[in-house]
């Protein structure tokens, strides 16, 4: 009870307070908006600055979202695709350059030999991706880009169409007559691992690369389509590092 009543008295002077500054407004001409208005304004000059909230307990500190916002933007991510935009040949072959030597490294580790790792291998096929399927990819997709401008159903299988007809077949070709060569073999046992590996690559390639191109061409931005082709390459790479490393054929 005794709690009670000092409630009672604490409210009783409120209102005691709030009457007498109404009348005392009414008196010097001032309406009930005007003398509301006032208390309103009162009560907002004399609320504590955010630095004082922010040092009560279970008040969240501020927060600062400009800086947020740019960290965001900043990163590995932003990064890789300035460098896509300002320098676009070297990026796309120094991306490519990087998963052809992974994917040959995850190659000799699934297919291991007592010889052990091929370093060198390593390198032929990461210098391949850089110097040569790097910016060939570039020069590739945005010619498509430009010769068929359209993501519709029809442009995008002649684009995989294209793909599996001209430029498949041709980083194949000159993929397996690279390494033949590094690998000191002739003109004619060159010729000879085309017969033998060339065709039945191809046929592989035609049952993988398909889904790949298809999402390639109908969903992803062209300057991004490099780094998605390179990446189903990935798998695809391991099998042909492997058709690559087999051994020569005889040219008799």
């Amino acid at each position: 009870m005794g709690s009670g009543g000092n409630t009672l008295k604490s409210l009783s002077k409120r209102c005691l307070l709030r009457f007498s500054s109404d009348s005392h407004s009414l008196l010097h001409g001032k309406s009930f908006v005007e003398s509301s208005l006032t208390s309103q304004r009162w009560r907002l000059y004399s609320l504590p600055s955010p630095q004082k909230l922010a040092g009560f307990k279970g008040c969240p500190p501020r927060r600062s979202f400009s800086t947020s916002s740019s960290s965001s933007k900043a990163g590995f991510l932003g990064w890789y695709l300035g460098k896509l935009e300002s320098k676009p040949v070297i990026t796309k072959a120094v991306t490519t350059s990087f998963i052809f030597a992974a994917s040959d490294f995850t190659s000799q580790m699934i297919t291991s030999e007592s010889s052990g790792y091929d370093s060198i291998r390593t390198l032929r096929m990461a210098c391949y991706g850089l110097l040569l399927l790097g910016p060939s990819q570039h020069y590739w997709f945005n010619l498509l880009s430009k010769a068929f401008p359209k993501r519709d159903m029809l442009t995008t299988f002649k684009k995989m169409f294209l793909g599996q007809a001209v430029y498949g077949p041709l980083t194949t070709t000159v993929f397996f007559s690279y390494n033949a060569a590094l690998q000191g073999e002739t003109g004619e046992e060159i010729v000879a691992r085309l017969k033998r590996d060339l065709l039945p690559t191809l046929i592989n390639g035609a049952m993988f690369w398909p889904a790949c191109d298809f999402v390639t061409y109908k969903f992803i931005p062209v300057h991004l389509q490099p780094l998605m082709n390179s990446s189903c390459a990935y798998i695809w790479t391991i099998y042909l590092t492997y058709m690559a490393s087999l051994k020569k054929v005889s040219a008799d």
